[in-house]
């Protein structure tokens, strides 16, 4: 008799997956609801600001990723959502996302690490 269950994703599977998403996205925000549909003032603020660069950015929403959710603080070593991560490295939070967005330091973090898009 086959199962067609999937095996419960191990700690490491998880990290794994975490350490993926942060390598193939430049940009990074890991977020409660979505840009459109922020499920916390925090991380509609810091969707906010990423949007205000202009770049297209990457989002994981940890509401509905339990499992990253619960992970991703013990390899960031970040305990708050949202994270933003650019070219692989933690930013920082909704504070520190919003202070460099003011600054005028995040546009040029994110225009740097976003790939251009190819002309149509």
């Amino acid at each position: 008799m086959e199962e067609n269950q999937q095996a419960p994703q191990t700690e490491q599977d998880v990290h794994d997956r975490i350490r993926q998403q942060i390598a193939e996205n430049p940009v990074l925000l890991y977020m409660k609801g979505s840009p459109k549909l922020p499920s916390c003032g925090f991380s509609a603020q810091a969707s906010q600001a990423l949007m205000g660069c202009g770049k297209p950015f990457a989002y994981v929403d940890v509401l509905q990723n339990p499992d990253i959710r619960a992970e991703l603080p013990k390899i960031a070593e970040w305990p708050t959502f949202p994270q933003l991560w650019i070219g692989g490295e933690l930013v920082g939070g909704c504070d520190i996302i919003l202070e460099m967005f003011q600054q005028g330091e995040l546009q040029p973090l994110v225009e740097e690490a976003s790939p251009e898009q190819p002309e149509q």
